[in-house]
This record gives structure tokens, sequence and C-alpha cells, in this order.
């Protein structure tokens, strides 16, 4: 069972960000405030759950939580600034969503998955390695940044259906990359990473 929260004293938001090891496409990130007392019978890790759980759970989430918000960081400025600080990027404007748009619900405290983070201005942080397998808030953001990610790749897909992005996302899978090394990388790849 994942636990409610780091620090009982706080307001906290989870973090997570998807599409870090992707060939194409944006990094997505998103952070989530849920009410200290929340529960889930199957909310998990993203990449546990299948994606019809995955997408009742997104709106469930949405549904429940006191505040929620997305962002992305495009694959040209990951080409950029490289995409550890593209992935912090994403997260840092997600946060910015919540402290614009959720009124007067603001995180007092990040926890974030993974081991390293460029820290927020006057926010503390935590780093939880593999976080989302631990703590609710980051596992309620894994999902919202896959299903926004995913649902994005498959509509980036019908512009390039050889590339296979309705079903890897991205990532680089054999038919992937074997769409690369026919036709060549698209307007959507990421151009500092290892194509072939």
């Amino acid at each position: 069972m994942l636990k409610p929260y780091y620090n009982a004293e706080v307001i906290e938001a989870g973090l997570d960000e998807v599409g870090r090891g992707c060939l194409a496409g944006p990094v997505v990130a998103a952070a989530v405030i849920l009410p200290r007392d929340y529960g889930h019978p199957f909310l998990n890790d993203s990449k546990q759950l299948s994606a019809r759980q995955r997408s009742t759970l997104k709106a469930e989430i949405e549904r429940d939580a006191l505040a929620w918000a997305v962002a992305e960081v495009s694959h040209e400025q990951i080409d950029e600034i490289n995409i550890l600080k593209a992935s912090f990027l994403a997260m840092h404007r997600a946060v910015d969503q919540l402290m614009t748009t959720s009124g007067h619900i603001r995180p007092e405290h990040l926890l974030v998955d993974g081991n390293r983070f460029v820290p927020y201005p006057m926010i503390p942080h935590t780093c939880i390695i593999k976080g989302d397998a631990h703590y609710l808030s980051i596992a309620a953001a894994s999902v919202l940044a896959k299903t926004y990610r995913d649902d994005l790749m498959e509509q980036l897909g019908r512009e390039f259906p050889a590339y296979g992005w309705a079903q890897n996302v991205g990532y680089p899978t054999p038919i992937h990359r074997a769409a690369i090394r026919e036709f060549g990388p698209t307007k959507y790849h990421r151009m500092s990473f290892r194509l072939l």
C-alpha cells in the first residue's frame, strides 16, 4: 500500500516526469496535491498499470486531487539544454502552474521522484528513489504525466504513422528505429539523441 504523505504537517505535491528516454516528443511532468486522507486500491507507479487502468485513474485523480498540473518541455528545448535539465524544467513548470492556478492551496513541500532535483524557489523538496512506488501523490503525478504524453504521442503518430508512436510513444523500439533508418528523423525527433 502506498503512503499518503511524507510529512503530515505540510501541504505536499508529488512530482514525476515521463519521456526522458524517448527519441521523439516532449518530456512531460505532473504535480499533484492529494487530500491528506486519500487512498486508492490500485493507484501505483504508472508503468505497473494497464492503459485502461491509467485512463480510469486519470479521471479519478483529476476529480479528487486538491490541485494538479501537467507541463511539458519540447523536443527542441531538450536539444538545447539536455534531457536532465529539461526534466527538471518540466517539473518546475508544473509547480509554476500549481502556484498560479490552485488558488489558496499551494505546495509547502515537494516530493520528487528520483535522486536529483534543481530546488524550486522557496519550497523545500525531498527526492525519493522509485517514489512512484512509495507515495500516492508521486504515483498520481506519474499517471497524469504518462496519460498526457501517451495521448500526445498518439496524436503526433497520426502525422507519422510509420514510427509506431501509438504503441511505443517515442521510445527506441525496433519498429521506431527501423522507420528512422528508412525514412529519416521527423520534425519531432530529438536530434541530440542517438537515433540509430
